[in-house]
């Protein structure tokens, strides 16, 4: 029966992760943001594959899931900066392994 349970929590563990990185580009935006804060801008131009929409969507899922922080800087246009939250920079070490684990695999 505790077999069994763990099991159940060990898939409840991966799921939760699944909610908050399964999106499409979260990886890649956080792999950018890893390099250090950025502007919308900065981002979209760095992952052209994304679409502008597609860009936005993922930040503010990443923003609201505490990985990703906004900041909005009251200058004239309005500045908004991009950056890992302490969550979020914590997920940059397994980010790698997963970065090794794709070029040992990638033929």
């Amino acid at each position: 029966m505790e077999q069994q349970q763990k099991e159940t929590e060990d898939l409840s563990d991966i799921c939760s992760v699944l909610q908050i990185l399964g999106a499409k580009w979260s990886f890649l935006i956080i792999a950018e943001l890893s390099k250090g804060p950025r502007r919308f801008q900065q981002l979209h131009r760095d992952l052209k594959i994304v679409r502008t929409q597609s860009l936005t969507d993922a930040l503010r899922h990443l923003e609201k899931s505490g990985i990703v922080r906004r900041e909005v800087f009251p200058t004239v246009p309005v500045t908004v900066e991009y950056s890992l939250t302490p969550k979020g920079l914590d997920f940059q070490s397994s980010l790698k392994e997963m970065e090794k684990w794709a070029a040992r695999w990638r033929n």
